[in-house]
């Protein structure tokens, strides 16, 4: 069997209207980038409870960041807040499905 990575990573395209769907990798942390577009609602929770958002984009001045990280075993989804929004996610240690579990339609935290 091979070594997993150090760490791996994506990009990918959210158009007006589509989001990710909560989800979340047991034994490695995600970093989010926003690229390019409009600003990204980085949804994530601790505890499948509470939740918080992150706003992703360029414009620090209205507290906008350019990246934020989603800790190992976080609870996450994401929206574009316009047209569309390119953005990027490394994994460490790199991906492995074997980790990812994706949420039952419909499933959000309980509070948010």
């Amino acid at each position: 069997m091979p070594a997993r990575g150090h760490s791996t990573a994506i990009y990918y395209m959210l158009q007006a209207g589509e989001h990710s769907h909560w989800h979340r990798v047991h034994d490695a942390a995600e970093v989010w980038h926003h690229y390019v577009g409009a600003p990204l609602a980085l949804h994530r929770s601790e505890d499948g409870v509470k939740s918080e958002t992150v706003i992703l984009g360029t414009d620090l001045a209205k507290g906008e960041r350019p990246q934020a990280i989603v800790p190992a075993n976080w609870w996450q989804a994401a929206e574009t807040l316009g047209d569309f929004t390119l953005v990027g996610c490394t994994v460490a240690p790199g991906f492995e499905f074997s980790s990812f579990e994706m949420a039952p339609p419909g499933w959000k935290p309980l509070a948010g």
